[in-house]
Order: structure tokens, then C-alpha cells, then sequence
């Protein structure tokens, strides 16, 4: 009896000890400055907070809702460092699958192998890479941007589906890549950390009738100004059907938030 207490207990550590889609963001709050998340007024009815983990280590952090396969938002420190977009297969997260799976990013082909699962059984918990084929007017938008990391190992990271949205296509190549690529770039000038969260509302529309296609692009930063106690901040918004990003005040920003998903929203919890 006791030997079978004990087994029972060493496979309950096995199983959390693999999973990093948790109930908290614990394990990867380093990208939330000072630790704190958005409020409650975020979250789906069915979220999958994601650690987003690649070559061993956590590299941004996910709120993902399992219902309308696309993330709430992604959090992340911009470390923006010259170098190239990589060529990378699209990942997917095994954890959303079965908590006891990898904790690694993965291609389809790895987990439809290592652990004998139908595309069909992945599908029904994430995006998957067919929802994504033939779109004409939507691209795969990163949350967390490629450009916005510091070395290849982490923009490598930002290739999986739980960090990506059904975008405009001429926004995502347009204004909002404007945005990501210079006027961040403005912004962040005589900052020593600048903690990042970009996240979508949802819309009425989806692609095929699995993957919803948000309303709303936005974004907001949190930055340490070098030398001093002093922090600033802003935040951005563009609608997802024109090519046009409103740069504003966070406040301005939380104010637009809670419009949207009627309920008061905080992104810093008023730290920054």
C-alpha cells in the first residue's frame, strides 16, 4: 500500500514537472514588468497561460484562448539586435495536447510521431498549419514580433501558432510593421528594459470556422528609463481591416481595452 502512495505521488511531481501551461505565469513572469499580468478582464473562458518554451528555455509568455485558437496576448521584453528573419517550419505547443507532453515548441510531424496523435486530435486543441493555407487577405501575424528579439534562438521562438493571429495582410505589412520596426525603435531611446504585451480582440469573423479572426491589433509597453526611477509608457491600436495604428497614452489605451471587452482593463496593474 505504501509502495503504491508513493508511486502515485512521483507521477502527479512527473506530470507537473512537464507542463508549463499553468495556472499561473510563475515560471516565466520575467517578462511581465515587476512580475504583474493583466487583470482578469483579459481573460476567455477557456485560457492556457504558455510558457513559451524553445532549446530548454522559456523565451515570452502566452495567454492563449483554447476556444477561439488564436492568443489573448503575448508578453515579452524587447531586445530588438540586427539580424535576419530565419526560415523556421511553423511550431505548435504538444502541452495544449496533454499537460504531460513536452514542454518544447514543436512541428506537427514531431508530435503526430513521438506521441502516435492524429492531426485531427491536434486540431482540437490549437491552430494547426492548414488553417493558416490559401488565405487571401490575412496573413499569420506574430504577437511577439521576430523583429523585437535579440538573437536567432529567440526569434526562432516566436514561430509557433499559439503567438499568432489571422492579420490584415496590408497592416501586417504595412502600418503595424511600421510601428513594430520604427517607431518602437523611437520610443524605446534612453530605455533600459522595455516589458512588451501584444494582444488581439477578438472578432465576430472566423477562418474556417475554427480560427477567429480578431477586431483589434494592439499593444503596450512598459519602459525603465536608464540612469533613473523614472518609467514611461504608451500603448497602439489599429482596427484589423485598415492599414492605419493610433499611437496613444497607456491610459488612453486601457481606456479603448475596456470599451472593448466592456470591463475595466489593466495591463501593469497602474505599476508603470
Amino acid at each position: 500500500m505504501l509502495g503504491l502512495l508513493l508511486l502515485q505521488v512521483l507521477a502527479s511531481c512527473l506530470c507537473l514537472g512537464h507542463s508549463e501551461v499553468m495556472d499561473s505565469f510563475s515560471t516565466c513572469s520575467e517578462f511581465f514588468y515587476k512580475g504583474t499580468t493583466p487583470n482578469e478582464a483579459l481573460q476567455p473562458s477557456n485560457p492556457a497561460r504558455i510558457c513559451q518554451f524553445y532549446i530548454n528555455k522559456p523565451r515570452y509568455a502566452t495567454l492563449y484562448d483554447r476556444d477561439r485558437r488564436i492568443p489573448v496576448y503575448s508578453a515579452y521584453k524587447y531586445q530588438c539586435l540586427p539580424g535576419k528573419r530565419p526560415e523556421m517550419p511553423w511550431l505548435l505547443e504538444p502541452q495544449l495536447i496533454n499537460r504531460v507532453y513536452t514542454k518544447e515548441m514543436s512541428t506537427e510531424n514531431f508530435i503526430e510521431e513521438k506521441y502516435t496523435v492524429t492531426l485531427d486530435e491536434i486540431a482540437k486543441t490549437q491552430a494547426i498549419n492548414q488553417d493558416y493555407k490559401n488565405l487571401k487577405d490575412l496573413d499569420r501575424g506574430h504577437l511577439s514580433p521576430s523583429c523585437h528579439q535579440k538573437d536567432d534562438i529567440h526569434r526562432k521562438a516566436t514561430f509557433t501558432l499559439t503567438n499568432i493571429v489571422p492579420q490584415n495582410k496590408t497592416l501586417n505589412q504595412g502600418a503595424w510593421k511600421d510601428y513594430e520596426s520604427k517607431t518602437m525603435r523611437e520610443k524605446i531611446k534612453g530605455c533600459e528594459t522595455t516589458y512588451v504585451i501584444t494582444g488581439a480582440v477578438p472578432g465576430e469573423d472566423y477562418i474556417k470556422d475554427r480560427v477567429n479572426v480578431p477586431s483589434y491589433i494592439w499593444s503596450a509597453a512598459c519602459c525603465e528609463v536608464k540612469g533613473t526611477q523614472q518609467r514611461k509608457a504608451w500603448g497602439a491600436i489599429a482596427e484589423n481591416n485598415k492599414n492605419k495604428v493610433e499611437v496613444l497614452s497607456l491610459e488612453a489605451l486601457e481606456q479603448k481595452l475596456s470599451n472593448l471587452y466592456r470591463g475595466t482593463v489593466t495591463l501593469f496593474n497602474n505599476a508603470c
